[in-house]
Parts: structure tokens; C-alpha cells; sequence
């Protein structure tokens, strides 16, 4: 029988997105690479999700994901914007876009909580500002 509980985890950092694919020339050829800052983002998400799988199975079914982003408060704003924007009265409209947010740590979660993202079929986030920064990542299991 697979585990049905929640995986439950925080990515430590300022939230990025998914960098595009760049093309890079090696002799004749063209190859598609990833960004290094998205292939080392994902790492740091990935080893946040191994730490609390603790070698428990991937989960083979279809999977919620929950996210909540949370962005640093920028030090130019003012003490009243600040306290505003802790207090949740202004809305978070800082890069990174959240679906590309979403697709990082889906990525990520490849192979390490569940077999591959196309198991993601419900979901939902929430940006805001905060004092620490960070990604905090819910997957739930919908069935077996």
C-alpha cells in the first residue's frame, strides 16, 4: 500500500522561475541547455523534497500541489509600504511569474516525490510579501 499523506517541505530562498531553454553552439552544432541559476535552483528544491521523503516510495497516483511564495520586501520601499505589505493590504506583483515558479518545482519533483509531473492535476498558490523569503511546497496525494 503507498503512503497517502501529505509531503510537505520549504525551499529556503528567494523564489525564481523556471528559466527559458538558452541555445548554445558546440562546433557545427546547436544544443539546448538549461540556465545554470534554474539547474541549481532546482537542485536546492530537490534536496529540500528528499529530506522529507526519507525514502519513503514516489507517489504513483495523481497529485494536488499547494504553493505559498513568499517574496522578500524590498529595502527601498518605506517603513508604512513595508508594514503594509507584511500586514497582506498590498498584493505581491514581484518576478517571478507564479506559473513559472510552479513549473520549477515541478520539475524538481521529478523522480524525487513523484514519478513524473504530468501526475499534478489540481492545484493552487498564493503570493505574498514576507520578512523571509521562500516557497513553502504541499503535494497530496488524490488516490492510488
Amino acid at each position: 500500500m503507498h503512503d497517502l499523506k501529505p509531503v510537505s517541505f520549504v525551499v529556503p530562498t528567494e523564489p525564481q522561475g523556471k528559466g527559458r531553454a538558452r541555445i548554445g553552439k558546440v562546433g557545427n552544432f546547436a544544443r539546448m541547455y538549461t540556465p545554470e541559476k534554474t539547474v541549481a535552483y532546482e537542485g536546492l528544491i530537490a534536496l529540500a523534497a528528499q529530506d522529507v521523503m526519507q525514502g519513503r516510495e514516489l507517489i504513483e497516483g495523481p497529485v494536488m500541489i499547494e504553493l505559498r511564495i513568499v517574496h522578500s520586501i524590498p529595502q527601498s520601499k518605506s517603513k508604512k509600504w513595508k508594514a503594509q505589505a507584511l500586514a497582506g493590504e498590498i498584493p505581491c506583483t514581484k518576478k517571478p511569474d507564479a506559473d513559472n515558479v510552479l513549473k520549477a518545482v515541478c520539475d524538481a519533483l521529478n523522480g524525487v516525490v513523484f514519478k513524473d509531473d504530468v501526475q499534478v492535476t489540481d492545484g493552487s498558490f498564493r503570493r505574498r510579501w514576507g520578512a523571509i523569503p521562500g516557497v513553502h511546497v504541499r503535494i497530496v496525494p488524490l488516490c492510488l
